[in-house]
């Protein structure tokens, strides 16, 4: 394992030499880093087919093909992100001018998951370059094929005293979060990500917590049936449900369920077969670990549709399960595989009632054609973010933050909100030495009248 308290002292000497502060220095980091992707692409490919048995479209589609979105939009746009910007004064504080500077935290770390081990390591780095920090990339040990490549290609194009790359297990992650940074990036699990806050704590190191959760899927009865099945099935089989904003759970409107599960179904042997486990490009379930899990839960409700496992590869099919209910044990926690349970209901009333009873989830998908069912979810219910007829894409753009809220995480990043996790935003008032207004100094006598005016009482 690295000796990380030196890499970390290396990084803020770097850091402190001014380097990173030169908007033209990011930007050839972040040109340096694309070339090194490109250049390495078909060794990221090889190793997450290694890891989790993504096809070659898949793995492009949600891990590299983000990652260049995401360095393009921050190559064209940090020029304009990095300027100061001004904002408007008080007239109480005449003459003065008033601007914010976005600067660096300083040495930062992101902790990265191994279920889009490429993608949500190299997207958050892409912002904490673009901002002028250092950073430690710590992916996870449970990848450890994407991992290695993400350390060759990190050390191809940069120096540690700059960005870092920790290739160790669970003791690397301790020792990690027993050093102070200035800044803490965690995408994983809620129990994790409550000892990455509390280690945190103890510097009052700020976090971004990117989460998960129970994600709903909610399907009106005025709905297209055959395309919602089609965005359904892709949403929640996309690298086997190990997707922390897969659909985790169905609430179909009583009336369309058994037409919809049958429009399912015949897309589930459409995408993959008749038998998915023994399809070359139907990605597997990480490790034994979680396959035992899965496995498990399987024995919870009635399989209708899917069900079979295969041990050797770590597969499991695409499963939909009948007569489950709030309590079972598939509701209790996130799913993170190919197993969705259904519940239907009768009034959109007892939806909302139902979801908004739970931690809020990560992602909301709503299947309808009514304006007004629509409105009522988007209103009345709080979930980091979500689609209306589709399922996954919302955080596909860099036009929109992606985050979670309450439990499901806290914080947010992509395109420019990238840029502003990992800066602060540094106000400063200049004042004009033309002009002293006396009002504020004593004695103040009865000049309370006059401060009240001006203040807008």
């Amino acid at each position: 394992m690295m000796d990380i308290r030196d890499i970390i002292e290396r990084q803020r000497v770097f850091f402190s030499g001014g380097k990173t502060m030169d908007v033209s220095f990011r930007l050839n980091a972040l040109k340096k880093l694309k070339s090194a992707i490109k250049a390495h692409e078909n060794d990221i490919l090889d190793a997450l087919k290694k890891d989790l048995n993504k096809s070659a479209f898949e793995a492009f589609a949600t891990e590299l093909g983000i990652v260049y979105t995401e360095l393009n939009d921050a190559i064209k746009n940090l020029p304009r992100w990095a300027r100061e910007k001004k904002v408007r004064t008080p007239i109480v504080h005449f003459k003065s001018s008033s601007y914010m500077v976005p600067e660096p935290y300083g040495v930062v770390l992101i902790m990265s998951p191994w279920n889009y081990p490429f993608q949500l390591s190299i997207a958050p780095l892409t912002g904490a370059i673009a901002a002028g920090n250092c950073a430690v990339v710590k992916p996870s040990s449970y990848s450890p094929h994407t991992s290695a490549v993400i350390k060759k290609l990190i050390g191809d194009c940069f120096g540690e005293e700059y960005i870092a790359v920790n290739e160790g297990g669970r003791e690397a992650n301790q020792e990690l979060l027993k050093q102070k940074f200035d800044y803490i990036f965690f995408t994983g699990s809620i129990g994790v990500g409550k000892t990455v806050m509390e280690a945190a704590s103890r510097h009052l190191t700020p976090v971004t917590l990117e989460l998960g959760g129970k994600s709903p899927c909610i399907v009106d009865k005025n709905v297209n049936i055959d395309i919602a099945a089609r965005r359904i099935v892709w949403g929640k089989c996309l690298n086997s449900g190990q997707t922390c904003v897969a659909p985790d759970y169905l609430l179909v409107h009583r009336e369309i369920k058994d037409r919809l599960i049958s429009a399912m179904e015949r897309y589930i042997t459409e995408f993959y077969g008749e038998v998915p486990c023994r399809n070359p490009e139907y990605p597997k379930i990480i490790n034994e670990k979680h396959f035992n899990r899965l496995e498990g839960l399987l024995s919870d409700g009635r399989i209708i549709v899917g069900g079979d496992v295969n041990e050797t590869t770590h597969q499991i099919s695409p499963t939909i399960m009948d007569q489950v209910g709030w309590e079972s044990p598939v509701m209790q926690e996130e799913i993170f595989g190919p197993i969705l349970p259904v519940l239907e209901f009768d009034d959109i009333a007892d939806v909302v009632r139902a979801v908004n009873s739970r931690p809020k989830p990560l992602a909301l998908y709503l299947f309808t054609k009514d304006k007004n069912v629509e409105r009522r979810i988007v209103k009345s219910i709080s979930f980091g973010g979500g689609c209306i007829n589709d399922t996954i894409i919302h955080l596909a753009t860099s036009f929109m933050p992606f985050g979670g809220v309450g439990e499901s995480g806290m914080g947010r990043y992509h395109g420019r909100w990238s840029f502003d996790t990992f800066s602060h935003q540094k106000s400063i008032m200049k004042k004009s030495f033309l002009v002293d207004i006396k009002l504020r100094y004593p004695p103040y006598n009865d000049k309370l009248g006059l401060l009240k005016k001006l203040m807008g009482r």
